[in-house]
């Protein structure tokens, strides 16, 4: 399936999907805190309503998705469990936590990991800034295309050139939502960024709220995420340079350490 199909429900009904494709969308529709009824899931799967009850039955059998007495449904206990298999082998999250805690002593703005996951980003810890006035539009499991924000572009920038094109673009629906973000407005910020070695992204998607950020590389150079700092673009603009060289630090330390657990010695 294509990224366009992945990302708009109305690519996804020409798709013909399995029931297994159509069981993960809706997990991971419900991974944002506003899909909780059925006609929610139903309108951000693309899934009519019967097919979105019958699918959601099964995986609150299955003890993948909860449903109180307000049929109001929400992430089950078996994808915890999953999830916690998976941070065991490589956690990235445990990794960065202390990079963001310091990057907000420094700045006092909200500092971000971002990490990939098929055809977006995911906002997947975030610690806060002390600054009065600071990032609110982020959470923890916040989903977005992948060039949307600061975090999302840095991943997307530093993907090999054939997957950055065809990721580049966005949906009709989704260009509705960010009608700044052209792929002329996509492509000219990723040259940037390549170029600088830092994504600056500023008053894209919100006014005067922007971010800067820099990819966490493999040991083969490829993007497992993203570290940025939000914040209101002038604040950003005025340490420009130390929050680039700050970034850049502790991307390092990240990606030094989760080199050596999870390359075999």
């Amino acid at each position: 399936m294509s990224a366009e199909e992945q990302a708009d429900p109305e690519a996804r009904k020409t798709a013909r999907p399995s029931p297994v494709q159509r069981a993960l969308w809706i997990l991971r529709a419900l991974s944002d805190p506003q899909v909780r009824r059925l006609s929610d899931v139903a309108r951000a799967t693309g899934l009519d309503l019967a097919t979105a009850s019958r699918l959601l039955d099964v995986l609150v059998e299955e003890g993948f998705v909860t449903r109180d007495d307000k049929r109001r449904f929400g992430i089950g206990p078996e994808v915890f469990q999953l999830a916690d298999v998976a941070q065991r082998r490589v956690d990235l999250r445990a990794l960065a936590r202390p990079s963001l805690e310091r990057l907000v002593e420094e700045f006092e703005d909200t500092a971000i990991l971002t990490e990939a996951s098929r055809g977006e980003s995911v906002c997947s810890d975030i610690e806060l800034g002390t600054f009065p006035i600071r990032a609110n539009y982020v959470e923890i499991g916040t989903r977005r295309p992948l060039g949307v924000g600061a975090g999302s572009l840095a991943v997307l920038a530093w993907k090999p050139e054939p997957e950055r094109t065809a990721r580049a673009r966005l949906t009709p629906q989704q260009r509705q939502r960010y009608p700044r973000l052209t792929p002329e407005v996509i492509a000219a910020q990723i040259a940037q960024a390549r170029e600088r070695g830092y994504v600056l992204f500023l008053d894209l998607v919100v006014e005067k709220m922007g971010g800067i950020a820099v990819p966490l590389l493999d040991y083969e150079g490829r993007p497992i995420g993203a570290l940025s700092i939000a914040a209101l673009s002038e604040r950003i603009l005025a340490r420009e340079a130390r929050m680039a060289r700050r970034l850049r630090e502790e991307a390092r330390r990240i990606t030094a350490a989760w080199t050596r657990r999870a390359v075999p010695s």
